[in-house]
Parts: C-alpha cells; sequence; structure tokens
C-alpha cells in the first residue's frame, strides 16, 4: 500500500485528490496550518480517513517532519497563495509560500526519502502575455503578476531538483479549474453564488471586472487524475493540462445565470455596461474597475496533446456541465440558508 502526502489537502484540488488516492487504497496524509479554530475546509467528510499534521510550506522543518511521519512514496504540492489579486496586495507571503516554499518541500524529500514522487501544481498564469497560441510545455513564459512570478520560480526548481539530483520530480501547467468546492474568492464562484442568490431575490446584482478576458476552463475531478498520471508515469515530466477550449467570464456569467432561469442582454460598452435580466429589465451585473488587473492576463488557451498522448488523460467534464453544477450546488446551498 501506497503512502501519499498532499499540501494543501483541505483545498478545491486537495480534496478531490484525497478522495482519488483513498480510492485507490493509499494512505493518505495532510499538511494544513494550525489556526484558532479547527477548519477541514473541503475534507470534512474525509477527516476520519486521511492523517493531518501541522506544518507550514515556510518552515522547512516541519515539513522535514511531515516527510518522516508519513513516509511518502508520492507528495503533491498543491500548498499555494492562490489569489492572483492578493499577490500585489501581499508579493513577499506569496513569494515565499508558492516560490521558496516549494523549495522548503524538494528538500524534505531529498533529506528523508529521495527516491519519493513529487508533484509540483504549475499555472497557465505562468505564460501571463501569450507568446503562441495554444499554450504547451514549450511556450516560452511571461508572467504577469507576483503569483505567475513565484509560481514561476515553483515550477523552474522543481525541473532542477530532477536534473540535479535526479528525483522523481514533476510539473503540471495545469489551466483553469474549477468545482462546487471553489472558494467564494474566485470569480467562477462569485458569479454561481451571485447567480443563485439574484434568482431567489437574496441578491440585486453582482459587480464583475474584466468580462472579456478568456480562460480554459475545466473541472478539478478531471484535473487531479492528471495529478496522479504522472506519478505513474516511467520517467517524469511536465504537463500542460487544459482542454483546448477558451471562453470569457461573459460567456461563464450567461451560461450561469442561465442554468437559474436568469437570460441576460447587455447594454452599454466598457466599465458602463451592464447585464440586464430579459424577464424583468432589472440589472444583475455591473462592472466594478476595482477589479480589473494591474497587469491583465487577457487569454489563454492550453494544449493538452502531450498529457492525452503520452498519459492517455482526457477531460470528462464539458464547459457547460462544470457550469451547471457549480451553478445547482450554489442554488441548494442558498436554498439551505433560507430554511
Amino acid at each position: 500500500m501506497k503512502n501519499a502526502l498532499i499540501t494543501g489537502i483541505t483545498g478545491q484540488d486537495g480534496s478531490y485528490l484525497a478522495e482519488l488516492l483513498l480510492e485507490k487504497g493509499y494512505n493518505v496524509y495532510g499538511i494544513w496550518r494550525r489556526k484558532a479554530t479547527v477548519d477541514y475546509g473541503n475534507i470534512a467528510h474525509l477527516k476520519d480517513r486521511v492523517t493531518l499534521i501541522y506544518g507550514d510550506m515556510t518552515d522547512p522543518v516541519s515539513l522535514i517532519s511531515a516527510m518522516k511521519i508519513s513516509q511518502a512514496d508520492e507528495v503533491y504540492n498543491l500548498a499555494a497563495q492562490s489569489f492572483v489579486s492578493t499577490s500585489w496586495d501581499t508579493p513577499i507571503a506569496t513569494a515565499d509560500i508558492n516560490a521558496v516554499g516549494v523549495t522548503n518541500m524538494l528538500e524534505a524529500i531529498r533529506i528523508v526519502k529521495p527516491e519519493a514522487k513529487f508533484y509540483q501544481a504549475s499555472t497557465s498564469e505562468m505564460f501571463g502575455m501569450v507568446q503562441e497560441i495554444p499554450q504547451k510545455e514549450t511556450t516560452p513564459f511571461y508572467p504577469r503578476s507576483p503569483y505567475g512570478i513565484a509560481k514561476l520560480y515553483g515550477h523552474w526548481i522543481t525541473k532542477n531538483y530532477r536534473e540535479s539530483y535526479g528525483m522523481f520530480a514533476c510539473s503540471g501547467i495545469l489551466f483553469n479549474h474549477e468545482s462546487e468546492r471553489r472558494g467564494i474568492e474566485f470569480v467562477t464562484r462569485k458569479i454561481t453564488d451571485a447567480a443563485a442568490r439574484i434568482s431567489l431575490g437574496m441578491q440585486e446584482y453582482v459587480e464583475l471586472g474584466n468580462l472579456d478576458a478568456k480562460r480554459d476552463w475545466g473541472h478539478s475531478k478531471d484535473y487531479v487524475k492528471a495529478m496522479w498520471l504522472m506519478l505513474q508515469q516511467d520517467t517524469p515530466d511536465d504537463y500542460v493540462i487544459a482542454t483546448n477550449e477558451t471562453r470569457t467570464v461573459r460567456e461563464f456569467a450567461e451560461t450561469a445565470f442561465r442554468c437559474v432561469g436568469i437570460d441576460i442582454k447587455w447594454q452599454g460598452s466598457g466599465v458602463d455596461e451592464i447585464g440586464i435580466n430579459k424577464a424583468n429589465g432589472k440589472t444583475v451585473i455591473k462592472i466594478n474597475p476595482d477589479f480589473f488587473r494591474p497587469a491583465e492576463v487577457d487569454f489563454l488557451l492550453g494544449s493538452p496533446e502531450k498529457a492525452e498522448k503520452q498519459l492517455k488523460w482526457k477531460r470528462e467534464i464539458s464547459f457547460s456541465e462544470l457550469v451547471e453544477r457549480m451553478a445547482k450546488n450554489d442554488l441548494e446551498l442558498v436554498k439551505g440558508e433560507l430554511k
């Protein structure tokens, strides 16, 4: 029976990955940070099936201890300061966790169990101002945020440890992936939650930023399968995980509102544009310039060709199904608040 250690286990990806590994018979360990109140996040339903170890990506001693306790055969590093917008407010903390933290984890593995396999959660934000369409493993990077820059360090240090120490270290360059477990701070979940509340008369409108930003959106449940597949290969490598489809924030919003019975029509342009409920003429979407990034990433589209060919990976949940699952889940959650 294999042992797996997951950093960021209470998050969206961590919870789906923990479920997948448990299904496959792994002993699952997770690193979580000590807080004033116990918060199991997305793994409350799994807390009796996984072993949680207190630790922090900025504390190498705690990571070494976690490796000794878990004796992990596979380590999945999903922990991060994961908000792109927040990275401008906390650039140093973002670098400490997303960049140096990766080195801390790699060192812990190298010291305790160098034969362990390592997965690093890289990101499409590393492409930033895209140099090629679609983006693939060989596309030059041009990050446009402290988040993307810190993640690029994590990506390259993983490659460096693989080449310098012969470690089995992989990076998954994952494009945007969402789910019903996505944090409310992310624009996709903000939209589906607002759509539910507006449809039930609990909220008038939602404020969004750049409606024309294009993203390649998939479902987290599909993407964690790719993480696992990377560590089952004979040799370590890096892979783009994406859908090869691009959608705008506007399309995501239209689809989400349609799922709760609201058809949107658009009026105006630029920051004065609004989305109106066709049925009653009420404004349900407004533009807030404060939500635009200092350096915008306008277009992300990934090619999963290498992953599909070498890993035999394929996404199963379509864009429309992804949005529908999120919207209907939020509708049920908001209805529960009314009881």
